[in-house]
């Protein structure tokens, strides 16, 4: 690779995105050591500069193929590793004989909410890389963007009430309930948002396969 190739792989939008799944790993890593809050940190820096990134190459010009690639990459890997693992923590909780969970414990995070996030992740990039690949536009709608925000709402308020219920610490109402509502927001809108790529989906491919059949001929 030249340098000058070089110089356009390795800028800065793509070592913040690179940045982003190095704290993804880690905070894969300390859930299961039961680092609850140091990886609720992490998640918060990984999440919350999602839009850093992005914005940087777009006002710099600096958008790259790899980056195109890496960075919804990133966003995914981050959702439905926690999702994943807070879901395996939650089991660990509630087998417990040690920890009373609050009553109205509508903020768990069950598995089969986690096989929703992750199986919703893996159908619309799999849509999206075939409509793109056929030169279709399938840019992200509002209802995914909500999606996201109402997820990263959920794993925050969770990894939170771990950690209070594994320091025997007491979980407060509002905390209780504004997770709760986080939790049921993101599986409603991952299910929604998910629909409407789908539909989308649905419009958008019989009208690339005509275009392909019309070019070929």
């Amino acid at each position: 690779m030249s340098a000058a190739n070089q110089s356009k792989v390795l800028n800065a939008p793509n070592i913040i995105t690179s940045i982003r799944f190095v704290l993804s790993l880690v905070i894969f890593a300390l859930l299961p050591m039961e680092q609850y809050f140091v990886a609720l940190i992490l998640f918060i820096v990984a999440a919350g500069t999602d839009w850093v990134d992005g914005y940087l190459a777009r006002k710099y010009d600096q958008v790259t193929q790899l980056g195109r690639i890496l960075d919804p990459f990133c966003d995914k890997i981050i959702i439905c590793g926690t999702f994943t693992l807070i879901a395996v923590e939650m089991a660990k909780l509630q087998a417990s004989t040690d920890i009373s969970m609050p009553q109205n414990s509508f903020f768990i995070i069950h598995g089969w909410m986690a096989v929703v996030v992750v199986g919703r992740e893996i159908l619309v990039t799999a849509l999206r890389g075939f409509i793109e690949q056929h030169g279709g536009d399938f840019s992200a709608n509002m209802p995914g963007k909500l999606k996201m925000v109402f997820q990263c709402g959920a794993v925050i308020g969770t990894i939170l009430i771990i950690d209070k219920l594994h320091n025997s610490h007491e979980v407060s109402p509002l905390l209780n309930y504004t997770t709760s509502a986080f939790v049921w927001l993101a599986v409603i809108t991952t299910v929604y948002s998910g629909l409407i790529y789908i539909k989308a989906s649905i419009n958008i491919i019989p009208q690339l396969t005509v275009n392909e059949d019309t070019n070929a001929q």
